[in-house]
């Protein structure tokens, strides 16, 4: 932040959004001696301005991309430097311009294409992607520029403080970036039993084998297109040091949320390309690793103080993603899990519906803005709408959460907190014996809260309710 800049907390949405633009229309006269003709901001978790100016060149856009509300501006300048190494060797990313302090951000070329999806949960489920034969084309090409992406040697980022000191031993590669963001989501007191679990099985089922560090994307399997031509690669913010296999672990993990079309057969052609055949078992772990990731810094995402923290996308991601993350478990372990779960009759607190109900009407009243637009407003309003449906059911969900943990242990508890510190205590065992009856038990309690996000009983046709596709017996 600049030092003349006050801060966002002390600004109304309007004086804010009006901040920002007034930093955008005095850069881009200083770098690109231009007048700003538009100011789009775009539908994401994170600032961003698709920003049309006109200069003695004619009239062109570019892209503003500012940081996470819930990241360190470390972070932004770590992808932008990420970026520009990419570009030196080769790598189709959007050409980068520079850093701007107010916002803070930095510019970078705007890619024309025919979808820009937010890539957020809550539009996928409402709007489902679909893979076209354009698409799919490059998609598989994509896959290509990803193995150019892997071959750009780790010593090209070691001015990059995140990325200097990659990791050694096989162990180390495995758990490098799952450490990390354990460690965060440890600080903040977001490990709740569920990720606890996976962190014990990432840690014991590490691979021994794999002992190679590449460059990774971090998010693979993002990129524009243009017909089947692959644009640009985007979105390097969690981009990082290991093993090859966590970046084809996403495109399994995205899919089908973001359809991705065949997986295997993007699998076999990553073997083509590098001449390294796919190790499907570590694809497996690694899918394991990538969606624990992700749903950690879910929870980041429903901190509440937080200036356009999206909690919607949050509690959506903690539900589905965690039961995928389970789903890849059982798949290696070879576990039958149950999808059979029916909501019961609800049952809400009669203040709780009164007073939600409101909040769900008066919020859809609130008027909208540049600052505070449309989509911004469902979003605000989704957040009671979850806290109604978690109401009528939240006793069925707590009675049938200590159920499976009483019958599991043989031991009966009063509530939920104390029965889940008591699993707390199985789980920190690390007894490879016990896994099975967590796998199952810790993932109908994750799809029982997504029928409660989802107010439904699992459904096959609801892309909240995908399971997971296996890959180990194609």
């Amino acid at each position: 932040m600049a030092d003349n800049e006050t801060s966002d907390s002390e600004l109304d949405h309007d004086a804010f959004e009006a901040q920002c633009r007034a930093g955008i229309t005095a850069w881009v006269a200083e770098h690109f001696d231009g007048e700003v003709v538009d100011v789009e901001r775009l539908e994401r978790w994170r600032p961003q301005w698709k920003v049309t100016y006109r200069s003695a060149d004619g009239e062109r856009s570019v892209l503003f991309r500012g940081n996470r509300p819930i990241a360190p501006v470390e972070s932004l300048r770590f992808e932008m430097q990420v970026m520009q190494v990419l570009e030196a060797n080769g790598i189709r990313v959007p050409h980068i311009y520079g850093w701007v302090e107010s916002p803070v951000a930095f510019v970078m070329d705007w890619v024309d294409t025919e979808d820009r999806a937010p890539g957020m949960l809550h539009t996928a489920i409402d709007n489902p992607t679909t893979m076209s034969d354009e698409r799919w084309r490059a998609t598989l090409s994509y896959i290509d520029h990803l193995a150019e992406v892997h071959a750009v040697p780790v010593s090209e980022f070691a001015h990059i403080s995140r990325l200097a000191n990659p990791p050694e031993t096989p162990s180390d590669i495995a758990l490098h970036a799952v450490e990390h963001m354990y460690g965060l989501g440890s600080m903040m007191g977001n490990i709740d039993s569920t990720l606890e679990f996976l962190q014990v099985w990432l840690r014991r089922n590490a691979p021994t084998h794999r002992d190679q560090v590449h460059f990774l994307a971090g998010d693979a399997g993002q990129f524009m297109s243009h017909g089947a031509d692959v644009m640009a690669l985007l979105d390097f913010e969690i981009a990082n040091v290991g093993d090859t296999h966590w970046d084809l672990a996403c495109f399994r993990g995205r899919h089908p949320y973001e359809n991705m079309g065949d997986i295997p057969a993007l699998y076999r052609r990553y073997g083509e390309v590098t001449g390294e055949d796919v190790d499907l078992p570590v694809v497996c772990y690694y899918t394991v690793a990538f969606l624990q990731l992700a749903v950690i810094g879910a929870t980041f995402f429903m901190m509440p103080e937080i200036r356009g923290a999206n909690w919607l996308e949050g509690i959506l991601e903690r539900a589905s993603i965690s039961r995928r993350a389970l789903e890849a478990i059982a798949e290696l372990h070879e576990v039958e899990l149950d999808h059979d779960l029916h909501l019961p009759e609800p049952n809400p607190d009669p203040f709780e519906l009164s007073g939600l109900s409101k909040l769900v009407t008066d919020i859809g009243r609130l008027p909208t803005s540049s600052a505070f637009a449309p989509w911004e407003r469902e979003l605000l309003q989704a957040i009671p709408e979850f806290l109604l449906n978690y109401s009528r059911y939240r006793g069925w969900f707590e009675r049938a959460t200590v159920g499976d943990i009483e019958a599991m242990l043989g031991t009966s508890f009063d509530d939920l907190s104390t029965a889940d510190a008591a699993l707390l205590d199985v789980i920190g065992s690390n007894d490879p014996a016990r896994d099975d009856e967590l796998i199952a038990l810790l993932h109908r309690r994750a799809l029982r809260l997504s029928m409660i996000v989802a107010g439904t009983d699992p459904d096959e046709n609801n892309p909240f309710f995908y399971i997971l596709e296996p890959i180990l017996k194609l």
